[in-house]
């Protein structure tokens, strides 16, 4: 596969000026059409009707002369290289952190092949320092897939609500967080802004990682207590505190890999990419049978694109090496079949994958893989899921508004059994005990209440669980007056003693369920319950 991708990114050799056609620009995703002269990725608009002889000759001859100001991509980014350098302990302990894991940083250097070019001339037509295109190393090891336990995804690690801030798209058929494109220029726009604000790198990037408002704070602290403000000075997490060391250890082991005993990979400087635009539904492998390359390579290039196929009505930038893109090009116009065989479906009604695989006449195992449906789950009405398209829809595609505003909703599918909501006492409680109390599994208790099965529950806070047998409630009642008693258990004796106990302002025992529900007119299986602890583990039932 190395062997191969290093083919598919040479640059065919010039020969005339070619006739492009450039995408619609945008704020988040500037046109490659803007690019400087000289540089040779351009987007063209490609589709099976729209190709003319004469423009797919053109197409053919689409690359400008390219000659290269430096011997390999390493050296042009040490030419750009402009942040002060750090000298800290923590520094030499990241570079030794990497000289230890060759194969890591082999691995990692090796997958930046692919994107790193169009990073750093991304960065350069900016005025920005190069050290800045070595930040994927940091965030994601150049992995576009990458997820971290916050949900940030890609190569430049977006949470979903910065991304959206930037204008990456998030929904159900694209999430921008991981296109190469949209993400790289997303990110260098929020670092600019933060170079703005703060006028230092090395704080603007120590606020990429832990936010401009824990920087500023940190640094109003130190202004108040006469404190210096540099990056070294500030109060800050240890994740942050370690971020800029790690970039500068990559940065010294750039500059120098002898000096580490590192060697990196041969990396030309010239693109290794094209976009394309697509104008039609396209099936993500046909795609790329089309172009020549495995679903793999294919996907390494447009992680974006989650689903089997890729929706034509936004008018989408698809990524190819050089001679994959000529080849995408010529196929396409050959070919005369169906190029999607996929369509969008909106839920009318909340339902199961079972009923709503029923209803279309399609599996429930295809249903779900698809659309990644979890077990347990519900389809909310007004959900979009991706189903194979009728024969009499082989030339249909999806409309706009669908391919921009597509969301898969879920809910719950409801347990068996009888609901309780039980209130915590004072002394709080564990996924673990309330799951041994109730005869249930921590993790059934844990997805209930979207916790871990080691997660605890704070003081009057509200636990949800589902039985299927009566639970054990120390409540008792006597028949003859209807004076509320409670019961202790005698652990010596294993039995249930029931006792008077006096009715008190803090608290009100309660005569039944079924009268509390009556009066409250509420369904008694569905009645709250209050968890109130006594010597920390009795459970008692309380009115609320």
């Amino acid at each position: 596969m190395v062997a191969m991708a290093a083919g598919c990114a040479t640059v065919p050799p010039p020969e005339k000026a070619a006739a492009v056609v450039p995408p619609p620009s945008s704020a988040s995703s500037p046109s490659t059409a803007s690019a400087a002269p000289g540089t040779p990725l351009t987007a063209v608009t490609v589709s099976s009707s729209s190709v003319t002889p004469t423009e797919q000759t053109a197409l053919q001859d689409d690359t400008k002369d390219i000659t290269p100001q430096y011997s390999d991509i390493w050296q042009r980014i040490r030419a750009g290289f402009a942040i002060p350098d750090m000298d800290s302990p923590l520094v030499d302990q990241a570079a030794q952190w990497y000289v230890t894991r060759p194969d890591y940083v082999a691995r990692m250097t090796e997958r930046a092949r692919k994107y790193l070019y169009y990073t750093v001339q991304e960065v350069q037509k900016r005025g920005m320092p190069t050290e800045l295109a070595l930040l994927p190393f940091i965030e994601s090891a150049y992995n576009p897939d990458a997820k971290s336990v916050a949900h940030a995804v890609g190569m430049w690690q977006f949470i979903p609500s910065t991304g959206k801030h930037y204008n990456l798209k998030q929904n159900m058929f694209q999430d921008d967080r991981r296109s190469v494109l949209a993400s790289t220029n997303a990110a260098l726009d929020y670092l600019q802004n933060l170079y703005n604000m703060f006028g230092n790198w090395q704080i603007a990037l120590a606020a990429y990682n832990w936010g401009e408002g824990s920087v500023q704070r940190a640094i109003a602290y130190n202004k108040t207590h006469n404190l210096p403000v540099d990056y070294q000075d500030l109060r800050m997490p240890n994740e942050t505190r370690n971020y800029y060391p790690k970039l500068q250890a990559v940065k010294d082991i750039i500059s120098n890999p002898a000096k580490y005993g590192i060697t990196l990979p041969d990396i030309p400087d010239h693109p290794y990419f094209k976009a394309v635009t697509i104008t039609r539904d396209i099936d993500v492998s046909l795609a790329a049978k089309l172009a020549g390359m495995t679903t793999e390579e294919f996907r390494s290039l447009n992680p974006a694109y989650t689903k089997p196929v890729i929706l034509g009505a936004t008018n989408p930038r698809i990524l190819m090496p050089y001679d994959n893109a000529t080849h995408f090009a010529q196929a396409l116009q050959a070919y005369n079949g169906a190029l999607s065989t996929w369509t969008a479906y909106t839920v009318k009604a909340t339902m199961s994958p079972q009923q709503l695989a029923h209803n279309l006449g399609v599996s429930e195992a295809m249903l779900r893989d698809t659309n990644d449906i979890p077990a347990r789950q519900l389809i909310k009405a007004g959900s979009t899921v991706l189903i194979p398209k009728a024969d009499d829809d082989s030339n249909k595609n999806v409309s706009v508004a669908v391919a921009e505003n597509a969301v898969l909703a879920l809910a719950p599918e409801a347990p068996p059994g009888r609901r309780l909501v039980l209130r915590v006492g004072k002394y709080g409680d564990s996924v673990e005990r309330v799951a041994h109390r109730y005869h249930l599994s921590p993790l059934q208790v844990a997805q209930w209440n979207r916790t871990t099965e080691r997660g605890t529950f704070r003081k009057g806070q509200f636990v949800t669980i589902y039985v299927t047998h009566t639970p054990r409630i120390f409540v008792a009642e006597r028949k003859e007056d209807k004076r509320p008693m409670v019961a202790e258990r005698k652990t010596d004796k294993r039995r249930m003693v029931a006792e008077r106990r006096p009715q008190t302002k803090r608290r009100e025992i309660v005569h039944r369920p079924v009268r509390v529900a009556e009066r409250q007119r509420v369904n008694s299986k569905e009645l709250h319950y209050s968890v109130q602890t006594r010597d920390r583990h009795p459970l008692y039932l309380a009115k609320q």
